[in-house]
């Protein structure tokens, strides 16, 4: 059987105040052809299709755009599960009618995850879609009180799947979360944190039995231990960290015998998504962008020494999409201002920016158990955000 594993589609994102729809919709008519081309006989979108839980209305006229192409002009089955930034609700809106079509989507996590049955020429393959679901919500669902993390409701949903989980057959389990295993994975500031204070990661070997596993919420495609767990990551680049990343569509060729053949294939983007660095004369020389796109969109790292004047004006003129600038030379006569965070701040997680401000405003430890205190207070506002 041919897959297609994708995620993270977003659609309806801002960077910096910028609407991508137009961008999302370039790279989504590519994913049509390669499905035209490819024939898989599924389309896996692991979470996040959406980038905010009520999304504008162009995000939706986009997808159903889209989606109205592969089940109906390509006849191609499609399965969506919810992601953290998804509204469960609102994505598994009228799913039982379109399933009739050959869309399954699976917003909010049931009791029992009943597999997806779809027929190839060597029999059947049962696809256990597990939509992102905060771990609280999990322990009510279970009234189990020794779930306290993604991992222990993760080793629930399992448990009851596994029950049932026919070793006969190849299995495909479907879900969005941070799988840990093995060395590091690549991870953007653009993927909104699932928990902290360590709640969030989930053990990869969970998910080894499975012939297949389509993950969902980090932005680079890659495996997670095993080269049968994966990441698909998203269509296109949502933030700088994500400049150097090449975006991609996981094709997944699942043998008789349950073995994976893996290929990804490359998606060009509209406007890339690029980090440029130099003195503002430099950048702005025919030199030093003749053989680019000037109508990417630009961060502008500066090295200049001393006062710079409309230097984002200037750089507009010839990059019309710059997004950011940052000036990149160390101010030695700063000095220590202990009420800022440090220069990483976009780097750290709240918990880890309030630790730094708590310990720099009283001059005392931030001790584990203030950590837990704050952390449960984080999660659930969290919890409540996703929710409205």
């Amino acid at each position: 059987m041919k897959i297609i594993h994708t995620s993270d589609w977003h659609i309806g994102k801002l960077v910096h105040g910028v609407h991508l729809t137009a961008d999302q919709q370039y790279l989504l008519n590519q994913l049509t052809k390669l499905i035209e081309e490819e024939k898989p006989q599924v389309l896996i979108i692991a979470g996040d299709i959406y980038d905010r839980s009520v999304p504008p209305i162009e995000a939706v006229l986009l997808l159903d755009e889209i989606l109205s192409q592969i089940l109906l002009q390509l006849n191609t089955k499609v399965i969506i599960i919810a992601g953290n930034h998804d509204s469960p609700d609102r994505l598994g809106f009228a799913n039982k009618i379109l399933k009739s079509k050959g869309l399954t989507i699976a917003g909010s996590l049931p009791y029992t995850v009943e597999p997806i049955i779809i027929n190839d020429q060597y029999g059947e393959v049962h696809f256990y879609p597990i939509p992102y679901t905060d771990y609280p919500v999990v322990r009510n669902l279970y009234e189990d009180k020794n779930i306290k993390s993604h991992d222990s409701a993760m080793l629930k949903i399992l448990s009851h799947i596994n029950k049932k989980l026919n070793p006969q057959v190849r299995n495909v389990c479907i879900t969005h979360g941070y799988l840990l295993g093995g060395s590091d994975l690549i991870t953007s500031d653009s993927e909104r944190p699932l928990a902290i204070g360590g709640s969030e990661y989930i053990d990869v070997e969970y998910f080894k039995h499975f012939n297949y596993v389509a993950l969902g919420h980090l932005h680079q495609a890659q495996k997670v231990k095993y080269n049968h767990i994966r990441y698909a990551g998203s269509l296109m680049k949502y933030s700088f960290s994500e400049a150097k990343q090449r975006k991609s569509v996981t094709i997944v060729n699942l043998a008789e015998n349950g073995e994976v053949n893996i290929e990804l294939k490359q998606l060009k983007p509209l406007r890339d998504l690029r980090v440029i660095k130099g003195e503002l004369k430099q950048l702005l020389v025919e030199e030093s962008y003749k053989n680019t796109n000037i109508n990417d969109y630009i961060k502008a790292d500066l090295t200049d020494k001393g006062e710079l004047i409309n230097a984002m004006s200037k750089l507009r003129a010839v990059y019309p999409n710059i997004l950011k600038l940052e000036r990149k030379i160390a101010n030695d006569d700063a000095g220590d201002n202990k009420t800022s965070a440090s220069s990483d701040i976009f780097k750290k997680n709240s918990l880890e920016l309030f630790k730094e401000f708590y310990e720099n405003i009283s001059k005392q430890e931030f001790t584990e158990e203030k950590q837990q205190v704050i952390a449960s207070v984080i999660n659930e506002l969290n919890i409540e955000g996703r929710q409205q």
